[in-house]
């Protein structure tokens, strides 16, 4: 199942929200060691989790957190904006035509092959879901390490500025073009996925491919 939400609840989040949070703390805090809010000592929450947050999150039948990632558009606050606007040399992206991505999660209790097929799903559903929406670009953060998988997605990828050091390591701002040709040059990686699933929009479930 892929559900397609908008905006942090301000209630006790559902089961595969709540999931979502535990997973995104095991893996940002406990693993990767960031220093980062940490909501009742169990979700990893930041303030991009708001209201104009897009989260495409991937569940198992029994309703657990498989994979996830946030999207936003960028002429809202943003994690690049807000807290790498150094990593850009001609300032961060301001645009309702350039979405960040950000939070690319995959539970640890999943296995390789499955990890990837998550993943895939939700690059394809991200990229769907950002030209739909109008944009022309994405952007993210990543570490430099990680550069090579993320071009092996068949993404076109432009540096925003030089990579900088951070605590966790260097990192760099990257800027991924989307047109007509995105989807031919993903499927060519391997990465774009049309496998139908059911998609829950906000609480209403429907069935198709994602879209």
């Amino acid at each position: 199942m892929l559900s397609v939400q908008t905006g942090i609840l301000t209630r006790v989040p559902d089961a595969l929200l709540a999931d979502m949070y535990r997973d995104r703390k095991r893996v940002f805090i406990d693993l990767l060691g960031w220093d980062l809010p940490v909501p009742d000592d169990r979700y990893e929450i930041d303030q991009f989790d708001g209201p104009d947050t897009v989260y495409l999150i991937i569940g198992s039948p029994e309703g657990d957190h498989l994979g996830s990632i946030r999207l936003l558009p960028t002429d809202r606050p943003t994690v690049l904006g807000a807290i790498f606007d150094h990593l850009c040399e001609a300032g961060a992206p301001a645009s309702p035509r350039i979405w960040e991505l950000s939070r690319l999660c995959l539970s640890p209790r999943i296995r390789a092959a499955r990890r990837r097929e998550v993943r895939n799903r939700l690059l394809t559903a991200a990229v769907k879901t950002a030209m739909e929406n109008g944009a022309t670009h994405l952007c993210c953060v990543v570490y430099v390490w990680y550069m090579p998988e993320v071009l092996s997605y068949g993404w076109r990828c432009r540096p925003l500025g030089l990579p900088q050091p951070d605590p966790s390591g260097l990192v760099i701002a990257l800027e991924i073009m989307l047109d007509d040709n995105t989807q031919s040059l993903m499927d060519q990686a391997g990465t774009w996925d049309e496998t139908p699933v059911a998609i829950t929009r906000d609480g209403r479930r429907s069935r198709g491919a994602v879209q």
